[in-house]
C-alpha cells in the first residue's frame, strides 16, 4: 500500500497538538490505511508501541463496545503508562453511541492526542461542531487520485513516468498512461478495487456500494423504500455535471407513477450525501456572489460506482472527466462552486484562501463551436485570477490569456493549479 502522503501532510501540523484529527470519507477510501501510516510516524519519532492505542470498531473483537462505559474501561485497561502522553486512534467510531461525550472528555484531561475516523460526515462533524466547537480540525480522505493511482501500479511507472526521449519509448510511456488513466476513469480509485482484475471490479464495486448502502444510509436513516433510494441514486449517476434540483427529480420519478414531495427528495439527497457517496456543489453568481439555491450540481466520490451500478463512464466521457477534475480540485484544498457569469455557466469557482481560479472541462475542442463554448464564458470574467481550460487534447490551444491544459498533465502535476 502506498503512503497517502497529501493527508500525513496535513496531519503532521496537527501532531502533539490538544486538538482533535477527525478523518471523515466513503468506506474503504483508506482511512484505517492511514491511521496505521501514522502510527508508524509516530515510532519513527520515537514514540513507544505501549502507547499507542489502535481500536478498529469494525473488528470482531470490539463488536461488544456499544456504549461509552463499555470504551472507557477498555481505554483504562490498554493505558499502561498514565504519566505520559498516550496516542489513541478509533476506527469508524461511529459505532459507539454517545462517543462524542467520552471524546470530549478525554480531550478536557490533555493527557492525550486523539485522532478519529468515521463514514458519516453528518455524524463527524455535526456532532462534534456541537460538542466540540474550536477543538477538532477535520481532514476529508478520498479514494486514491490519478498521481496515487500511478503510485500503486509502481511496477510500471518507469513506463508510465519516464524522462528517457527515446521515440520508440515515448510512445510507448504514452499508451500505458493513456490505458491506466482509461482504468482510472472507468473503475475509479478506491484503493481495495486495484486488488482484482478488470473484469472482478464490477462485482467488488457493486458489493461494496451495496454494503454502504445499508450501513450508512437505509439502517442509519431507517429508510423503508429502498427501490426510491436506488432510483434516486441512479438519477444522480445519470446526469452528474448536470444541473439537478428536487423537482427535476420529482417529475423524473412521476413518469413512473412515483408521486413524492421535494422535501422527501431533499431528505434522501442528504441521507446519500452524509454517507460520502455523493458531493453537492453549489451555484454561486459571480455578479454579486450570491448563492443560487435549489438548483445544483451532484457528483460521485468515486466513478467506479457509477461504472458498476449505472456503466456508461466510457460513452459519457464528459461528465466523466468533469467529475475527475471536480474531486482533483478537492484534494488540492479548493473551496469549489458552480460559476454563473450572466447567461454563462463557469464549470468551476475555486477558491482557497484568498485566492480564485476558474475552470472549463471538457472531452476534446475538435470544432470551432466547442472551442467557443469553453473560452467565452471565461473570457467575459474580466478579473486576473487564473483561467484554464482541461480536455484530454494532446495540443495546447491556450488563447487570450486563458490556459488550455491536458487532463493527464492535470492530475500528475499539482504545480500546474
Amino acid at each position: 500500500m502506498i503512503k497517502r502522503e497529501i493527508y500525513l501532510n496535513k496531519i503532521k501540523h496537527y501532531k502533539n497538538k490538544n486538538i482533535i484529527k477527525v478523518i471523515t470519507g466513503i468506506r474503504r477510501c483508506g482511512k484505517s490505511t492511514l491511521l496505521k501510516q501514522i502510527i508508524d510516524e509516530l515510532k519513527k519519532d520515537g514514540i513507544k508501541e505501549e502507547n499507542i492505542i489502535l481500536i478498529n470498531f469494525e473488528l470482531k473483537k470490539y463488536f461488544n463496545i456499544k456504549n461509552i462505559a463499555y470504551l472507557d474501561n477498555l481505554i483504562k485497561k490498554l493505558v499502561k503508562n498514565k504519566n505520559t502522553k498516550n496516542y489513541l486512534f478509533f476506527d469508524e467510531i461511529q459505532e459507539v453511541e454517545n462517543w462524542e461525550k467520552l471524546i470530549n472528555s478525554y480531550l478536557a484531561e490533555g493527557k492525550y492526542d486523539i485522532y478519529i475516523t468515521g463514514s458519516n460526515s453528518k455524524l463527524l462533524s455535526g456532532e462534534l461542531a456541537t460538542y466540540l466547537t474550536g477543538r477538532f480540525v477535520e481532514i476529508k480522505m478520498y479514494p486514491f487520485s490519478f498521481l496515487e493511482f500511478l503510485e500503486y501500479k509502481k511496477p510500471n511507472k518507469k513506463k508510465l513516468i519516464h524522462e528517457n526521449h527515446d521515440k520508440k519509448t515515448l510512445e510507448l510511456g504514452i499508451h500505458n498512461m493513456n490505458k491506466m488513466f482509461k482504468e482510472y476513469l472507468i473503475f475509479g480509485g478506491m484503493p481495495s478495487t486495484l486488488e482484482f482484475k478488470n473484469p472482478e471490479k464490477n462485482q467488488y464495486l457493486t458489493d461494496l456500494y451495496n454494503s454502504i448502502i445499508l450501513k450508512d444510509v437505509v439502517k442509519r436513516n431507517e429508510i423503508r423504500d429502498v427501490n426510491l433510494l436506488d432510483r434516486i441514486l441512479l438519477f444522480i449517476m445519470a446526469n452528474i455535471g448536470q444541473t439537478i434540483s428536487a423537482n427535476s427529480i420529482v417529475k423524473y420519478l412521476k413518469k413512473d407513477k412515483v408521486n413524492l414531495s421535494v422535501n422527501t427528495i431533499y431528505n434522501y439527497l442528504s441521507y446519500i450525501e452524509e454517507a460520502c457517496l455523493i458531493n453537492k456543489v453549489k451555484r454561486q453568481n459571480l455578479i454579486g456572489k450570491k448563492i443560487l439555491n435549489h438548483s445544483e450540481k451532484y457528483f460521485l466520490t468515486d466513478l467506479g460506482f457509477r461504472e458498476a451500478m449505472y456503466g456508461n463512464n466510457q460513452r459519457d466521457i464528459g461528465q466523466v472527466l468533469e467529475n475527475i477534475v471536480y474531486l482533483e480540485l478537492l484534494r488540492r484544498g479548493f473551496n469549489v462552486k458552480i460559476g454563473k457569469f450572466r447567461e454563462k455557466e463557469i464549470d468551476f469557482v475555486c477558491k482557497k484562501e484568498d485566492y480564485y481560479i476558474y475552470i472549463q472541462v471538457s472531452y476534446i475542442l475538435a470544432e470551432e463551436s466547442t472551442i467557443k463554448r469553453e473560452f467565452e464564458p471565461l473570457l467575459k470574467i474580466k478579473d486576473n485570477y487564473p483561467k484554464y481550460v482541461i480536455t484530454m487534447d494532446e495540443f495546447d490551444m491556450s488563447q487570450n490569456g486563458i490556459k488550455h491544459i491536458n487532463i493527464i498533465d492535470f492530475l500528475k502535476n499539482d504545480e500546474i493549479i
